[in-house]
């Protein structure tokens, strides 16, 4: 039986700011609006945080049964290792599912705004389809699409959208540098993967378009986030500081464009899940009281 320490590491926490941050920005851009409500906010986190272990439990079943993690790289994986049955993890991902529709229930109930249950449907739909399914589109290249829609766009102005009742042109630069940095994450462990994917057959975005180009995206995705707070700084300066998030960048893309492998990539997904929330934590606290 796997033990306590194993199942929180088989949720993979080092993703969680991948949830957390576009709450932050999307609550932060509501309270510019003057419409934020701590219990929303609370809310909106317990749906990120929800959707985002029953992902990463959902793709340690299907790769796991699939046999795409026999030789791997990256954190543990529950199925792949054999410390758990398969249906255990089934169960824990679809439980996670479970409680990210019953929150988004409460928050649509109340906010009132009902058609956004199609939303939540296409967010859970997306999550299990990303490894699931006979077809799962994270091994035809769409991965990084869907993580910068559903933990981009979707989760930033889905948080501002629950509080106001709208959305604003800064929260919509928040949302796409949130998801560029979402995506960013998904690029440097893929590109960690790249030959265990290979030799497994799952074609990922980064084994289509090989190590040198997946590491110029990668830097791409990084920088843009940057040009976009210089762009929002005109119409709040107090945007400027988000860019100390550089700090914990700069490391990140250095190792990247220094051609690094393996395990070496694994502290790049780190710091750019680090990078992502302490500029989400200052972009949102700037959109609030800037």
């Amino acid at each position: 039986m796997a033990e306590i320490a194993q199942w929180i590491e088989g949720a993979r926490p080092r993703t969680l700011p991948n949830a957390v941050a576009p709450v932050l920005a999307g609550a932060g851009a509501a309270a510019g609006l003057e419409a934020f409500s701590w219990w929303r906010s609370a809310l909106a986190l317990l749906v990120a945080l929800a959707l985002i272990v029953g992902v990463n439990f959902a793709n340690d079943y299907s790769d796991g049964v699939r046999g795409t993690d026999a030789d791997r790289v990256g954190p543990l994986r529950l199925v792949g290792s054999g410390l758990v049955r398969p249906k255990r993890v089934l169960a824990a991902a679809f439980t996670s599912f479970g409680v990210a529709a019953l929150a988004g229930l409460v928050l649509i109930a109340a906010s009132g705004h009902w058609w956004l249950l199609a939303i939540g449907a296409v967010c859970i739909a997306g999550a299990w389809f990303y490894t699931g399914g006979s077809r799962p589109y994270g091994y035809s290249g769409f991965g990084e699409i869907a993580v910068f829609c559903f933990f981009g766009l979707v989760a930033v102005l889905g948080t501002q959208y629950v509080h106001a009742g709208r959305v604003s042109w800064l929260g919509v630069l928040a949302a796409v540098a949130v998801g560029s940095f979402s995506s960013a994450v998904l690029v440097a462990n893929n590109l960690r993967d790249v030959p265990t994917d290979t030799a497994s057959g799952k074609r990922t975005l980064a084994v289509w378009l090989g190590e040198s180009r997946t590491r110029v995206l990668y830097t791409g995705l990084v920088v843009l986030p940057h040009v976009l707070t210089l762009v929002a700084a005109w119409s709040n300066p107090w945007l400027l500081v988000a860019l100390l998030s550089v700090l914990l960048a700069a490391p990140a893309v250095r190792t990247v464009l220094g051609r690094a492998r393996g395990l070496a990539l694994i502290p790049v997904l780190r710091d750019t899940g680090l990078a992502m929330l302490l500029w989400a934590a200052i972009s949102g606290l700037a959109l609030a009281f800037g």
